[in-house]
């Protein structure tokens, strides 16, 4: 080996070194670059869609939601119709419940009208069997019913019904006393 080939060797093992250095870099860089792309990519580019899936047809969608939103229209049309007929009854009510009110009023008063003519009837054909003779009046009584006769005695003139009860057959006059008797037995006391 001479002077001359010993630094050449040398030379040549640095070169080799510089240039697996060189090497290594550079297919780092390549990798990094290549990581980089493919990220870069990947962000941009939604996936493709599974092969085995066709797309959804909106066809059969849109009409189920389209019939959907017909089926509402035609309910909210025959709400509003049933709320017009219902406002449209609500106020018939009020003018029959008026109407109602006035002839309650109307059939109060004819009845008050009745009851003072009864009342007054009543008072005068009292008065009439308080005027007859207590025999003649007893002859009457024993026709009446003894409900209808204890009315018109429990109205009479203690005086004038003791007259009467005393012209009376005995099964009239103790079926009339008994009804007199018995008349306010059921009313409470306090």
């Amino acid at each position: 080996m001479t002077a001359r080939t010993a630094p050449r060797r040398g030379r040549r093992a640095r070169r080799g070194t510089l240039w697996i250095v060189v090497a290594v870099l550079a297919g780092s860089g390549a990798l990094r670059l290549g990581v980089g792309v493919a990220e870069a990519v990947a962000r941009d580019e939604p996936p493709p869609p599974p092969v085995h899936q066709a797309a959804p047809d909106p066809g059969p969608l849109l009409a189920a939601l389209q019939a959907r939103e017909a089926r509402v229209a035609e309910m909210e049309a025959a709400l509003g119709e049933r709320m017009q007929a219902l406002s449209v009854a609500e106020g018939r009510l009020a003018d029959q419940m008026a109407a109602l009110v006035a002839a309650e009023d109307a059939l109060s008063s004819t009845l008050a009208l009745a009851d003072q003519a009864a009342e007054s009837d009543i008072t005068r054909l009292t008065a009439v069997y308080e005027n007859m003779k207590p025999k003649e009046a007893a002859i009457l009584f024993e026709e009446m019913d003894p409900d209808f006769a204890a009315g018109f005695l429990a109205r009479m003139r203690p005086e004038a019904a003791a007259g009467v009860m005393a012209g009376l057959q005995p099964r009239s006059a103790y079926a009339i006393s008994v009804i007199l008797a018995g008349r306010n037995a059921l009313v409470p006391t306090e």
